[in-house]
């Protein structure tokens, strides 16, 4: 079958000019939407996820994409392979594409837009929300997905970044994720992290945090929204998973360096007056302890200890969203 990692790019498409809310920049589009017709219904009785079975005895992977529906670079991967009838060596392998009815909003012209249609999907996977009355359209699609989550022995949650950041795999707080994401090992950097103060992600779910066992989520942020090289990570990070799994039909991968780091601060924006001293970068490391970051409101922002890892920094964040998250790099 054809291997995910080694498909053609993506096909390029140019972006018009277009004035974006709440000041950010203009953000150019350089990848196009996929067609994704052909998986609406799917084959699981959920809309948007399709299981393919080798037929043999192993792990049960889902790999999903469009959690949020203006990051279709994980999409366009999981499009190519089921195109491609990829069945994987042995288990199961199911290929999901969570919010559509946000995806299908996307507006290159706007394309911050398109996010979720009522709230994050990827802040909604406590049980008191699961298990709750309240209900919203991603909520009630994140319900719907749940049986499938629980099924799984392993989950991919495909992502990418607003803001220029070097590509990372986010492993939550639990061992299981952790264990996961440095045998995925690109890309090469794993950040071990508690989630965000306005809900649980998929990788934070009790399943994968609370209870003894071997199923594990890891998330990858594989680059900015709407660039090629985050498509081709994407590729590269599905091929090494299931190897990892041994679904791949390859017999060798290329070993990948790994750096491992916890976040030791995370900075939730506490006023809407929330500003970084400069634009930085993630990936970047700040060398000395105490280093002014940002301005929230009249609050300083520092860098808590020497050697001060950058995760991910908003340079736009709104009050309650989190600004950025500060690491320091461990022995594995």
């Amino acid at each position: 079958m054809p291997n995910p990692a080694n498909s053609s790019p993506p096909t390029e498409t140019t972006a018009p000019a277009a004035v974006l809310p709440s000041d950010l920049p203009y953000f150019p589009v350089f990848i196009k939407t996929p067609d994704l017709s052909p998986w609406h219904l799917g084959n699981t009785g959920i809309a948007g996820f399709t299981t393919i079975d080798s037929g043999f005895a192993g792990p049960h992977v889902v790999l999903v994409s469009l959690i949020h529906g203006n990051e279709f670079a994980g999409a366009i991967v999981l499009d190519e392979m089921l195109r491609a009838n990829y069945t994987p060596r042995l288990g199961k392998l199911t290929f999901g594409f969570a919010n559509l009815a946000a995806f299908a909003r996307f507006d290159p012209e706007n394309p911050v837009s398109s996010r979720f249609v009522e709230e994050d999907m990827n802040r909604v996977w406590d049980d008191i929300d699961l298990f709750g009355v309240r209900r919203s359209l991603e909520l009630d699609r994140a319900r719907e997905i749940r049986p499938l989550i629980d099924a799984a022995d392993i989950v991919l949650d495909l992502h990418s970044m607003l803001w220029p950041s070097e590509a990372l795999l986010l492993c939550g707080p639990g061992k299981q994720g952790r264990n996961l994401a440095l045998a995925i090992g690109t890309p090469s950097m794993v950040i071990a992290d508690q989630g965000h103060a306005g809900g649980k992600r998929l990788i934070d779910y009790g399943r994968f945090t609370e209870h003894p066992g071997q199923a594990g989520c890891v998330l990858v942020e594989a680059g900015q929204h709407w660039e090629f090289t985050t498509v081709l990570q994407i590729r590269a990070t599905i091929k090494a998973l299931l190897h990892h799994a041994g679904m791949a039909h390859e017999t060798t991968r290329p070993s990948t360096p790994t750096r491992f780091a916890e976040v030791t601060q995370l900075v939730t924006a506490r006023t809407n007056r929330f500003v970084f001293v400069r634009n930085f970068w993630g990936g970047e490391i700040i060398k000395t302890k105490d280093t002014l970051i940002a301005h929230d409101g009249d609050v300083e922002i520092r860098t808590p200890h020497d050697d001060c890892l950058l995760i991910m920094p908003s340079l736009k964040p709104s009050r309650g969203h989190t600004a950025i998250r500060l690491a320091r790099l461990c022995q594995i």
